[in-house]
C-alpha cells in the first residue's frame, strides 16, 4: 500500500520488495496511507464478528474446533479466522499486532473519516472495545486478545 507519484514508487520499488511481497501503488500521496486505514477499518469488524461468534459457541456448548472447521471454508473465510481463532483456543494471545498500535490505526481512521463527514459506527464500537482491551492490561497482546475483553464482559 503505497502512495506517491508513480515514477518515485518505482524507483523505489526494489527497496519496498525487500520489506513486503505484495506492493501495489494506490495513487497519488496519501493514498497508501488511506488503504491502510481500509485494511484496519475492515480487521477491526472482523476482529469482533470472530470473538463474538467463539464466545457465542463456546456459550452454546460447541466444539469450537470443529465449528471453526465448518465455517472456515465458507462465506465467512478470512485471514483472522485461519490464523487468530485457532490461537485463541490455545489462549495464545502473543503479539502479530499489538492492541495498542491497533487503537492508534483506528484512531487515525476515526479523526480521518470525521474530517471527511464520515460516521463509522462500526469502527467507533471496535475503538472502544480495543481500549477496553488495553485499559485490562492487554495493550502488549495481539488484537486477538479482544477475546479476553468479551469474554470479562460476559462474564456471569
Amino acid at each position: 500500500m503505497v502512495g506517491g507519484d508513480r515514477e518515485a514508487v518505482e524507483a523505489i520499488r526494489p527497496v519496498l520488495e525487500i520489506m513486503g511481497k505484495n506492493i501495489v501503488h494506490q495513487g497519488p500521496a496519501g493514498s497508501g496511507q488511506h488503504t491502510k486505514m481500509c485494511n484496519q477499518i475492515v480487521i477491526a469488524g472482523t476482529m469482533i464478528g470472530m470473538c463474538e461468534s467463539l464466545l457465542y459457541g463456546f456459550r452454546a456448548g460447541l466444539d469450537l474446533a470443529a465449528m471453526l472447521g465448518s465455517i472456515q471454508g465458507g462465506a465467512a473465510k478470512c485471514w483472522c479466522l485461519d490464523n487468530l481463532a485457532p490461537r485463541i483456543l490455545q489462549r495464545d494471545f502473543s503479539p502479530g499486532f499489538f492492541v495498542e498500535h491497533f487503537i492508534k490505526d483506528m484512531g487515525i481512521a476515526l479523526k480521518e473519516s470525521a474530517r471527511m463527514g464520515l460516521f463509522l459506527p462500526g469502527l467507533a464500537l471496535a475503538h472502544q472495545l480495543y481500549v477496553a482491551v488495553k485499559a485490562l492490561g492487554h495493550g502488549k497482546d495481539g488484537t486477538q486478545a479482544l477475546m479476553l475483553a468479551l469474554e470479562r464482559m460476559s462474564a456471569d
